[in-house]
């Protein structure tokens, strides 16, 4: 069994893998519209985003909304430099930081978790 795709729900999915795709360098999927976008990673693995009407962000790190997933991603640069690069494309940055030095907790535009740490 080969891993192939990850997909995540979002109010604009087009909106989303460009938030993804800055933040990544990976490159769009040719069929990306307004209800599915993806972008092509490595080893074919394909990230997706698709649209859920009445989306509901996830609250992390509280369970009224859970995050339902997380992703990880490791980074060349510097965690302060790679965090102000990701806030700027849009992402937030929730109080709640648990991994102390070693890696921060952000989330992208449609509220999904994910972490960045030190390569």
């Amino acid at each position: 069994m080969k891993l192939v795709a990850i997909t995540l729900d979002c109010p604009d999915p087009l909106a989303l893998a460009a938030f993804y795709q800055q933040a990544t360098g990976l490159e769009p999927h040719p069929k990306s519209d307004a209800d599915f976008a993806g972008l092509n990673g490595e080893h074919g693995l394909v990230i997706g985003f698709q649209r859920v009407d009445d989306y509901l962000a996830p609250r992390w790190p509280g369970q009224i909304v859970p995050q339902q997933l997380h992703i990880c991603f490791k980074v060349d640069e510097d965690l302060d430099v790679a965090e102000a690069r990701l806030l700027e494309l849009g992402a937030g940055k929730p109080d709640h930081q648990p991994h102390g030095d070693k890696a921060r907790v952000l989330t992208d535009p449609a509220g999904h978790p994910f972490c960045i740490s030190p390569r």
